[in-house]
């Protein structure tokens, strides 16, 4: 016969919450994650809701975590991408953010599985307290890769990484890029919550413990980025009505290009205009042509020009390239056309759920194939064309190709009065410390600011306003270790990640 205790039980470190208390928590957790991008932009919120995300879903069943992480998710996306129902309205907009909550969803279940199975086989203090965490946090870095490479390339946007870009840990992606900064971030508070959590020590340990680790992280200095010599870059910000539903006659955003151009500028090495800013070929359009060469003659320098362009076999681009007194020279075709904007994958598929909306997008766009780093002003500029700046790899293949200074061309128009233009910026600056490049970021409407290696702003101008600026670029000769081996980092992190967490799997018992 067993007798009954009637003794209080200590509550086991990672046991779960009840559903009334993990709901609302995983709620809370998404909201403040959004708030941790701009606007309004308040970064120290991510580090208090990953913690509640983590805590809501710690020790709960496959099934529950799914739940409470999906709607976490919801929580989290459905804000943060609102500028997403600017340009076709509010069902592409839900549609991107159930969808990525379902990413968020399969993510919290891994961490709640190595709440529990980990945390089962790791039962020393300092394994629960140290490498716990570690497992969790690879996992979160993993399904950050995940959600951001796969369906049709992935979405990369909404990472713990990416809020990251004006905080003490910035400074870290020259190390181990943007993944790695989230793996930073989520192992820093998954400790702290551990130390919270675990059984044995005494208040002042816990809060010591905690201080020496983020004082270990942000002790790691900056990467020291080497410039040699400036160049100087004319960015034109011409704010015409360059959206998809802004109905201009052709010709307009290359006036209004044209009209904010200072011709007067001295010293001008390069002039960079933003994405699709030339509107059409000038190989194929001799008013376009006209219009470049004016310019050139005007200001005595080259053009970084957006336009679409059209191969003989009809096959769309959209293309930056370089023009000068003789002509078009060199050109790069946009590597990452944005899924449901410059083109309809499966498009037979999806013109049969939503026909209307799908034939708003007669034109698709076809991947470049072209080499993002250019010959311009006897320097190499790396090229991001819009959502191309998002790509982990398209980024450290400026690096690798030699490139001096980045040239983040963009069209925000269709999302004006949104936040998408601030987080696309806050995603070039990280590029730019990931990189140890200065950064031009140009776009039709704005954001257009100069950053330099370390992400500070050295020049802008204000949003919705055609003007230009004139900056001394410096430009960036040093290789960081992110250009090096963050795609490394990232793939031992995830694969690893999820081997510890098979290996404590309960094969041999039965899962509850």
């Amino acid at each position: 016969m067993q007798v009954p205790d009637t003794g209080a039980r200590p509550r086991a470190p990672f046991a779960a919450l009840p559903v009334r208390s993990a709901l609302p928590l995983a709620v809370i957790g998404g909201v403040l994650f959004a708030l941790a991008f701009p606007t309004p932009g308040w970064w120290f919120l991510a580090y208090p809701a990953v913690a509640c995300l983590l805590v809501s879903v710690m020790g709960q069943g496959w099934r529950r975590a799914a739940w409470l992480g999906y709607v976490g998710g919801v929580a989290f996306w459905v804000p943060a991408i609102s500028w997403a129902g600017r340009y076709l309205g509010p069902v592409p907009w839900l549609a991107l953010a159930l969808f990525e909550a379902a990413m968020f969803a399969l993510g919290s279940v891994a961490i709640a599985l190595a709440y529990r199975w980990v945390g089962s086989v790791v039962t020393s203090r300092a394994g629960r307290v140290w490498g716990l965490p570690a497992v969790v946090a690879a996992l979160w870095t993993g399904r950050e890769w995940f959600s951001g490479s796969w369906p049709y390339g992935g979405f990369a946007w909404g990472r713990v990484g990416l809020s990251q870009s004006e905080t003490p840990f910035a400074h870290l992606v020259a190390y181990v890029g943007v993944l790695g900064v989230s793996f930073v971030v989520v192992y820093c508070v998954a400790v702290v919550v551990s130390l919270g959590l675990v059984h044995g020590l005494q208040l002042r340990m816990r809060v010591a413990t905690a201080g020496l680790l983020v004082a270990a992280v942000l002790a790691v200095p900056a990467w020291p980025t080497a410039v040699e010599g400036t160049i100087r870059v004319e960015a034109v910000q011409g704010n015409g009505p360059a959206g998809y539903f802004d109905r201009a006659e052709p010709g307009q955003v290359l006036e209004s290009q044209v009209a904010a151009t200072d011709t007067d500028a001295k010293g001008v090495d390069v002039v960079v205009w933003p994405e699709a800013s030339a509107e059409f070929d000038p190989r194929q359009q001799p008013v376009i042509a006209s219009a470049l060469d004016s310019v050139v003659r005007s200001v005595g320098a080259p053009i970084v020009a957006g336009a679409i362009t059209q191969t003989p076999s009809g096959v769309l681009h959209n293309t930056s390239f370089v023009w000068t007194a003789d002509g078009w020279q060199s050109s790069y075709d946009k590597k990452r056309p944005v899924p449901f904007g410059e083109y309809v994958p499966d498009r037979w598929f999806f013109s049969r759920l939503a026909p209307s909306l799908i034939g708003l997008l007669q034109r698709d766009y076809t991947p470049g194939t072209k080499p993002n780093v250019l010959d311009v002003a006897g320097i190499r500029a790396g090229i991001a064309i819009c959502f191309d700046i998002v790509d982990d790899g398209l980024a450290t293949d400026m690096a690798r190709g030699g490139a001096q200074v980045i040239f983040a061309q963009t069209n925000n128009a269709d999302f004006s009065g949104t936040d998408e233009n601030l987080q696309q910026l806050e995603i070039a600056r990280l590029r730019a410390v990931e990189t140890g490049r200065s950064l031009v970021n140009v776009s039709t409407v704005g954001a257009s600011q100069v950053i330099d290696p370390s992400g500070r702003t050295i020049d802008s101008v204000p949003e919705y306003t055609a003007a230009s600026m004139v900056t001394d670029v410096p430009l960036g000769t040093s290789t960081t270790p992110a250009t090096v081996a963050s795609g490394l980092v990232t793939l031992a992190l995830s694969l690893g990640g999820l081997l510890v967490l098979l290996a404590c799997a309960p094969w041999s018992r039965r899962r509850h």
